[in-house]
């Protein structure tokens, strides 16, 4: 008997080993690919598109982005629904139904996936079947908002912000599930049971997704400060503030997910800046200004560089990670990057909301090719100009809320890539607003 139970521990931990090594290799199994967000993928990645390997269709936005794990691609749509498809055909394998948006990135561990929904409930799913595990109540979702928002009117009016368009994506680590919430919390659950371990308070909405590396918790809020927290005990360890703007609330809060390397943290800021802080005391290493343009891409992590993406400038940054010196950087027709570059080999992949996946090889920084969605396809003309820039005339009737919603809508119906791409093996998933699910390869 005991001899049984030792051989059946061993091969236990050959299994966890096995699973691990599987993790670190080729599956993409959470936002960014692993709990530090270096949005760095094994592979050489594609120098060349060959083609649309399959694509799979939703009822809603695809506005997370998908992960991938023991051959299954999970991904969540506005429509309501999370879905698991096979990675090498597309077929649906299962689909759980949360009837709500779900504008996260599923994070996979342990044969559970987890995800956050905009009811104000966080689910853990079977991997395998899609049953329910767990769900856990937060304090409920809202976007961040305020009045005279982006200088638009009625002055007086407080208004949720359009732009506001991620929940934050969980990190499975060491047992637990952390996460940020439209509560203004950040939490830590247990990952088999959902029981909180600790929720930590910030002072307004919390959608940027947390970092974890070295035992802290690294994640920002919209109410303008960047926190690190101890990932055991929720306790604060250091505040970093950014900039704010309490007339417009055009210039402030934190979108962006933040990236961990060799005792750095790295996120952006909608008051126009990336930061480079000392990850151990908070220190401000650098700042890096993008003259008014909203930083809500994470970056990207790779050989002593930070690859970073603006919003309306639409331009995509290399930097050097230890000085913040500008190394090189390209220009995307003024289409608005939202998405955060994803990189394999000597390639990187953004998507635009031009509806576009731009693929750059590193060495000429200089698009190598892209790729169309079907509704860039289909209505990406009404609203370009002959040039290929936006076309704001026909996007934006006026400076009214209203129609500032509407005009997102219109971008949005182009089948705009705010979902980050992920790379597994040869294949290159990415989610569009036309509510594709596309692989290409």
């Amino acid at each position: 008997m005991w001899l049984k139970l030792r051989v059946a521990s061993i091969l236990f931990v050959l299994v966890l080993v096995l699973l691990c090594l599987s993790a670190l290799g080729e599956d993409a199994w959470m936002f960014r690919g692993d709990a530090a967000h270096g949005g760095v993928y094994s592979g050489a990645g594609l120098a060349k598109f060959s083609g649309v390997q399959w694509k799979f269709h939703t009822g809603g936005m695809l506005i997370g982005s998908p992960s991938v794990s023991d051959g299954k691609v999970y991904f969540g749509s506005t429509d309501g629904n999370l879905y698991a498809v096979d990675a090498g055909s597309g077929a649906l394998r299962w689909k759980f139904e949360a009837k709500s948006r779900i504008p996260s990135s599923p994070a996979v561990g342990g044969g559970i996936v987890y995800f956050g929904a905009y009811d104000g409930n966080f689910y853990a799913v079977d991997a395998s079947t899609g049953a329910l595990k767990w769900k856990f109540q937060t304090g409920g979702e809202r976007r961040f908002a305020g009045k005279h928002l982006h200088g638009v009117q009625p002055v007086s009016e407080t208004m949720p912000d359009p732009f506001d368009c991620y929940l934050s994506s969980p990190v499975v680590w060491k047992g637990a599930v952390y996460f940020g919430s439209g509560d203004g919390n950040v939490y830590s659950l247990n990952a088999a049971s959902g029981a909180l371990n600790w929720k930590f308070k910030t002072g307004d909405v919390v959608h940027a997704s947390p970092a974890i590396a070295d035992g802290a918790v690294f994640i920002g809020s919209w109410d303008s400060y960047f926190y690190a927290i101890d990932a055991a005990t929720g306790q604060e360890k250091w505040r970093f503030k950014t900039g704010e703007d309490p007339d417009t609330h055009n210039q402030v809060g934190i979108q962006s997910s933040a990236a961990v390397a060799n005792g750095m943290v790295y996120f952006g800021c909608r008051d126009s800046h990336l930061y480079a802080l000392d990850a151990a005391t908070g220190q401000k290493k650098w700042a890096v200004g993008t003259d008014g343009s909203w930083v809500v891409a994470s970056p990207a992590l790779k050989d002593g560089k930070v690859y970073f993406a603006t919003s309306d400038s639409s331009l995509v940054y290399a930097l050097d990670a230890r000085s913040g010196a500008v190394l090189q950087s390209a220009g995307l027709n003024h289409w608005y990057l939202y998405s955060s570059p994803a990189i394999a080999g000597n390639m990187m992949y953004i998507g635009s909301t031009q509806g576009k996946l731009v693929a750059m090889d590193l060495d000429g920084y200089k698009t190598a090719w892209a790729f169309e969605t079907d509704g860039m396809k289909e209505h990406g003309a009404a609203y370009t100009k002959a040039d290929g820039a936006p076309n704001n005339d026909a996007i934006y009737r006026s400076d009214f809320y209203d129609d500032m919603v509407a005009g997102v809508d219109k971008v949005m119906s182009m089948g705009a890539i705010i979902s980050s791409p992920v790379v597994v093996g040869n294949v290159i998933y990415v989610g569009s607003a036309d509510g594709n699910l596309y692989a290409l390869k």
